[in-house]
């Protein structure tokens, strides 16, 4: 007979690693915050004129996150990169005053790498927000942010997409002086979210033959609805295309009938409002409409999962991307797949 604790079972690496992300959220508060601030004071004494954002990937959908972050706190513009610009094309922007932060995971990949070092030669400060300290990509940059995620080993990142969110969210913080305590409530409700599995796998039954999803969302969300979609794509292998609510109603909508499965994120704020008429539309067309949000929000749709409420908007992605994490999960297993091990994908993916 085998040995039970040899016996692989399907999903037991993504799921433990999910249920970690409330340890890792708190250690990054605890342990993370002070080197934060300092080296966020560093770069802001040195008044960078505009950010750039380099990512694949989940991270790209982290860095589209800060994005929002630097943009609506900061006011400062911001832009994520191509870097086959640099890679493939061999251009030499000059990014002297410019600040360049790279987020990947393993910092290993080495397009991040060459365009992380051309950037720090074309005279831009350069900080890497990685998940190893001793990556190529943080030994090229003059700034290191270190997630502390500790080993992530299940193929679709989970763990780390949301410590890099938090470390991103204090960088920016840091960068305009503030203190970061939107966060310090986010380990508990993360925790709250996480015990709510059973919630999620009913609504996975929603999915199960699903041939499509559309995912939307406006504001803060929309790297939500993006990461949701990489989430169920590379999990479930159903086609799930992320739109800007804004996007949709400029031609897309029309693929949506009345059995078409609809995810919408709906932030609790600006966000939400000015996604409040791309869900008009959606009722209006009859579609399977399913809401990440609030509870009056989950009520006027055919169903969805209620989040915490009194939570500030900058740091609501933090926790909308957990329910969608589980459901990317317990869909993939109601179809008979292991999401730990998605076919023919690699944790590091080398492009160049």
């Amino acid at each position: 007979m085998s040995d039970p604790q040899t016996v692989s079972v399907p999903g037991r690496i993504m799921s433990a690693e999910m249920a970690e992300q409330p340890a890792v959220l708190q250690r990054i508060l605890d342990e993370g915050a002070p080197a934060i601030r300092e080296i966020a004071a560093q770069i802001a004494a040195r008044n960078p004129r505009f950010v750039l954002l380099t990512a694949r990937g989940t991270s790209d959908n982290a860095a589209l996150y800060a994005k929002y972050l630097i943009e609506v706190l900061l006011g400062k513009p911001a832009g994520l990169t191509s870097m086959s610009t640099t890679t493939a094309y061999g251009a030499k922007p000059d990014l002297t005053d410019c600040l360049v932060v790279t987020v990947s995971q393993s910092g290993g990949s080495p397009d991040l790498v060459a365009s992380t070092k051309a950037a720090r030669e074309a005279g831009a400060i350069t900080l890497a927000v990685t998940n190893n300290a001793a990556s190529p990509l943080a030994e090229v940059s003059e700034f290191h942010i270190d997630v502390l995620a500790g080993p992530e080993k299940a193929l679709p990142a989970t763990k780390t997409y949301t410590a890099e969110l938090l470390a991103l969210y204090l960088f920016v913080e840091g960068l305009r002086g503030g203190d970061g305590s939107a966060a310090k409530a986010l380990p508990g409700l993360a925790a709250g979210i996480l015990a709510r599995q059973g919630e999620v796998k009913d609504l996975a039954e929603r999915y199960r033959f699903a041939q499509r999803l559309v995912i939307t969302s406006r504001g803060y969300g929309y790297p939500t609805a993006r990461e949701a979609a990489l989430k169920l794509m590379e999990t479930t292998y159903i086609p799930a295309s992320p739109f800007s609510g804004a996007d949709l109603l400029h031609g897309p909508l029309a693929m949506v009938d009345n059995v078409s499965p609809v995810i919408a994120i709906v932030p609790d704020g600006k966000g939400g409002e000015a996604l409040q008429p791309v869900l008009d539309r959606l009722r209006g067309r009859g579609a399977d409409l399913v809401v990440i949000g609030q509870q009056d929000q989950v009520d006027a749709a055919s169903a969805g999962f209620a989040l915490p409420a009194g939570v500030p908007e900058e740091v609501q992605p933090i926790l909308e991307i957990l329910p969608l994490q589980l459901l990317a999960y317990e869909v993939t297993i109601a179809r008979g797949q292991d999401p730990d091990a998605p076919r023919a994908l690699a944790k590091v993916t080398e492009t160049h």
